[in-house]
């Protein structure tokens, strides 16, 4: 299976806030989607990244204007989706599934320029969503117009595939495709609904952890950041145990790899080519 990661964009964060035991100085962060090639689904998307929607975009409300003023996200034109999509031969016309690992800004800005794609996410998040005022969206950090009119109709839900049981250190979840060759993992702690992927036909048993933690250090080195960068997990009490799972997993020959660690991996577009 052909999987690549593209750099929609930088943020910037003081080390010490995202890394216990870190610096005060700033480090840039990625902003990740993915783009994998399956056997029967064809092209598929991880998310979008940051899109010009999130910071430019006339359906934004006043705290999404905000959101993008406080964190001034740096976009890469070239490394944006419809530009990588372009680079495989592909239009937006031609993804007809997007994985959406949560809900937040860097994660679905961008889902309204896919007009034939369903949507495999939380279902039980998006219940949540619904059934929230815009307010208390913002406070779980999800900006509802970001979302396309019919993301309802178009949601694959998450709740309706077949399960995959753990297997030692390798964990289950939900078989997106019904093939088992990516797995759906649940990830409490960080947002609501957050799941990563367990890309198991590759060489070496790879999972996109998404946003557990911001650099893979904090996982390795079990520098776990605690308050402040608590205050803005959805469940802070999860953090720690998910992040062990991940442990266990890497200590058995898993890859672990997460959207904001700023380190080049072997699955991201060399710059050369994004």
């Amino acid at each position: 299976m052909k999987l690549v990661f593209a750099n929609s964009a930088w943020v910037s964060a003081a080390e010490r806030l995202i890394l216990r035991g870190g610096a005060w100085q700033s480090v840039r962060l990625r902003v990740r989607y993915g783009l994998f090639f399956h056997a029967v689904a064809g092209p598929v998307l991880v998310d979008t990244g940051y899109t010009p929607e999130a910071l430019s975009g006339e359906r934004r409300g006043r705290m999404l204007r905000l959101y993008g003023g406080l964190l001034k996200p740096q976009l890469n034109p070239d490394a944006q989706v419809l530009p990588v999509l372009r680079r495989f031969g592909l239009s937006p016309d031609d993804i007809s599934t997007i994985i959406v690992t949560h809900f937040h800004a860097d994660h679905i800005s961008g889902l309204s320029l896919f007009r034939n794609a369903r949507f495999i996410a939380s279902d039980s998040a998006w219940a949540r969503v619904k059934a929230r005022s815009p307010r208390q969206n913002m406070r779980h950090g999800v900006f509802t117009e970001l979302f396309p009119v019919d993301f309802e109709a178009r949601l694959d839900a998450l709740s309706a595939k077949p399960s995959v049981a753990a297997r030692g250190s390798m964990p289950g979840g939900a078989d997106l495709f019904g093939d088992g060759s990516v797995i759906a993992v649940d990830l409490p702690g960080h947002a609501d609904g957050q799941f990563g992927l367990l890309f198991n036909a590759l060489d070496r048993p790879l999972l996109y952890a998404v946003d557990v933690q911001w650099l893979l250090a904090a996982l390795t080195d079990n520098r776990t950041p605690g308050f402040p960068a608590t205050l803005i997990a959805e469940d802070a009490a999860a953090i720690e145990p998910t992040s062990a799972m991940l442990r266990r997993f890497l200590a058995s020959g898993g890859e672990v790899m997460l959207c904001h660690d700023p380190a080049p991996t072997p699955y991201d577009l060399a710059p050369e080519d994004s």
